[in-house]
């Protein structure tokens, strides 16, 4: 049973007041260098078997200093399936003015019927991602844990499909900058075992140093002992 951590990107000057999408040259500000070093302090005790980031600059910069914390050496890999979302007109525009957008209530309310004007698909931008994660998952193999750097529309996405929810429903999660979402993929179902985690210790991710037996992919029928064991 393999483990994603979803990273989000580190703050830029940006995030928040403006859509900053896929902008070129939107780098990581002092706030988010300064994220992205706590994160990757958290991460660096476990052995990561492969680093996958957005190639957007502000994921790779957050992905580049997790690598840095790393006593080995992980797989590097840049997957377009996580970019951001391609928000179309709407990239680079004040939030302040798209909340007027009729289009804005749209998305908070059905996500799935949303296609931004000469940009991306909600739908098109869930399906990819999750396709990404899930092959890549797939590709690592039994007992990796991986990192995914990525941005928040797709950390929503891939978690809402872990838990089985519509994409309708995927407004209700929320990652901030330089959270861990925790995912293990197992042959019955998905667990999210955490969900926008930004102070907890990581150390129980690791993955086993001797393998007895095969995990079981069943549900803790009374919730289990914690530590995200199944």
């Amino acid at each position: 049973m393999s483990t994603v951590l979803l990273v989000r990107h580190g703050l830029t000057a940006m995030t928040g007041p403006v859509l900053a999408g896929r902008t070129p040259g939107v780098h990581l500000d002092e706030r988010g260098l300064k994220q992205a070093a706590a994160v990757a302090e958290r991460i660096g005790v476990l052995p990561l078997a492969a680093i996958v980031t957005s190639p957007m600059e502000r994921c790779v910069e957050t992905a580049e200093a997790i690598r840095e914390r790393q006593s080995g050496e992980p797989s590097w890999q840049v997957d377009e399936r996580l970019i951001e979302c391609g928000y179309g007109d709407w990239t680079g525009r004040p939030l302040k003015e798209l909340v007027k957008d009729p289009l804005w209530k749209v998305v908070q309310a059905q996500p799935s019927a949303v296609r931004f004007p000469n940009g991306e698909a909600l739908a098109d931008m869930a399906a990819r991602a999750v396709a990404g994660v899930r092959d890549r998952d797939a590709e690592f193999g039994e007992d990796a844990v991986w990192v995914a750097c990525t941005h928040g529309d797709i950390i929503k996405a891939i978690v809402a499909d872990a838990l089985g929810l519509h994409l309708d429903q995927y407004q209700r999660i929320v990652p901030d900058p330089c959270s861990v979402s925790v995912i293990r993929y197992t042959p019955t179902r998905p667990y999210v075992i955490r969900v926008n985690d930004i102070g907890g210790d990581l150390a129980g991710f690791a993955p086993p140093k001797r393998r007895r037996r095969r995990g079981s992919a069943d549900a803790t029928v009374g919730g289990g002992v914690g530590g995200g064991t199944v």
